[in-house]
């Protein structure tokens, strides 16, 4: 069984942190009603969700992808290198504790979730600016007893790893190389994005079902062509706060 950790939508979302994108009126109710829809497309694909209470004031809280990484043996806390994300792991490693051993980046070390692609035992790390080569170390030392390999993967162009690459089958990556090179991920086949919908990279694997934004058309057809069977989901709100479908969930077995 799978379990999925989400956070309900902070009624101060519109004080969102942003980096690549121009601030723009955030509806809070239809930014709510898209992540119940979010929850229902997960437990939909046979997911048990567990729905943390919002965080009135961690704006950006509903992304609990960024706080940690959750794998079959541990899990890691990680440490935003933005210091008004910092106090939204408290309640994950309170969540997290029953379920795994955990760990904690510690400074100078620097991460976000959202910059972690774990494929197998390789797990590739954005060098981004929430995620630095100091991570890479602490992580490699933490995973190492359990065969993971970390490396670390050049972004430009985006916030993180997982806005320009996310995998959405077994042996397939969906990218954007204009953003993540593809060279990094050895023995994987990619679809590339249509270039006209740049962030249209960001997807949810769940057995062989992706979990994607209806955002993106044209992408969409590609991962059709392919094969790639999917649940589309809107979230056309909390895309204004810079997030993503991977974003809104922490997903691990129970």
């Amino acid at each position: 069984m799978l379990i999925a950790i989400t956070r309900q939508v902070s009624p101060a979302i519109s004080q969102c942190k942003l980096t690549y994108l121009e601030r723009v009126p955030i509806n809070l109710d239809v930014a709510r009603l898209q992540h119940q829809q979010y929850e229902d497309a997960l437990r939909a694909v046979g997911v048990e969700v567990h729905s943390l209470p919002a965080e009135p004031d961690l704006p950006d809280s509903v992304f609990v992808e960024d706080t940690a990484i959750v794998l079959d043996e541990c899990a890691v806390i990680a440490r935003s290198a933005a210091d008004s994300r910092e106090p939204e792991t408290a309640s994950i490693v309170r969540t997290l504790e029953p379920h795994r051993r955990l760990f904690f980046i510690h400074p100078p070390g620097t991460l976000d979730g959202g910059d972690m692609l774990c494929i197998g035992k390789a797990i590739y790390v954005g060098l981004t600016s929430r995620s630095n080569p100091e991570a890479i170390v602490q992580l490699q030392g933490f995973l190492a007893p359990y065969g993971y390999v970390v490396k670390g993967v050049i972004v430009t162009g985006c916030l993180h790893l997982k806005s320009g690459v996310t995998q959405v089958a077994t042996d397939t990556l969906l990218v954007n190389p204009a953003w993540v090179g593809r060279a990094e991920f050895l023995d994987m086949n990619f679809i590339n994005v249509d270039p006209s919908e740049p962030y249209a990279a960001n997807a949810v694997l769940i057995g062989e079902m992706i979990i994607y934004p209806a955002a993106f058309p044209k992408t969409r057809a590609r991962l059709e062509e392919a094969g790639i069977p999917m649940l589309i989901v809107d979230a056309s709100e909390l895309a204004k706060a810079e997030g993503a479908v991977t974003c809104c969930s922490l997903i691990f077995k129970a």
